[in-house]
């Protein structure tokens, strides 16, 4: 089993991508946003070391941890984010590295997919045997996220900022997928990589 890291800027269509891989080769995908997400719900690994660390306010009346409290105690407390993160990126990393080892018991498992964000910026790399890249021009991810986010200019370019230039994805990552055009020739790019290594669809 191959395990393989997908990372991109916003609006680069890394989960149309997945979609495709999902539904037509033997994989596992981990959404590793989703999975830090999934570890602060109640009783989840991260839950009460985080509510110990925001305070029992930041807890709503079903128990879960509200957002909109928590994103207000991070807000401009550097020493609290980087203690939240370093509660949770580690436990995320653990859990991804778990499902791996349960997916390589299964024999019709032959990929194994962890997409980030900030695939690159939390180390997810070193635990991939290889990186993959999902680029698209600049005015392509704009139009995109205006059309299904409703972002404004203003919002895309704060996002966009604050990721990382293109030139250290092309330098970190072994495979790029150009996703500026139609979805077929993004698959067509897919396909060549994957059935490269010998799998079959």
């Amino acid at each position: 089993m191959k395990t393989i890291g997908i990372t991109g800027g916003v609006g680069s269509g890394k989960s149309e991508i997945l979609y495709y891989i999902r539904g037509h080769y033997p994989c596992e995908i981990v959404l590793a946003d989703d999975l830090a997400k999934e570890l602060q719900e109640p009783g989840a690994l991260c839950y009460t070391a985080l509510v110990e660390l925001l305070g029992a306010d930041v807890v709503g009346e079903d128990g879960r941890i509200r957002k909109a409290a928590m994103a207000d105690k991070i807000f401009g407390n550097s020493a609290l984010l980087e203690k939240i993160n370093a509660l949770i990126h580690p436990a995320v990393v653990a859990e991804i590295l778990r499902r791996r080892d349960l997916a390589e018991k299964n024999e019709k498992i032959k990929l194994f997919f962890v997409e980030a964000a900030l695939l690159i910026e939390n180390g997810f790399d070193k635990i991939c045997d290889e990186m993959w890249y999902i680029y698209a021009e600049e005015g392509i991810r704009r139009a995109r996220l205006k059309a299904s986010r409703g972002y404004s200019e203003e919002k895309i370019t704060a996002i966009m900022e604050k990721q990382l230039p293109e030139s250290i994805f092309r330098k970190t990552c072994q495979v790029v997928i150009d996703n500026s055009a139609s979805l077929p020739e993004s698959i067509r790019q897919i396909d060549q990589v994957l059935e490269a290594y010998q799998w079959q669809k």
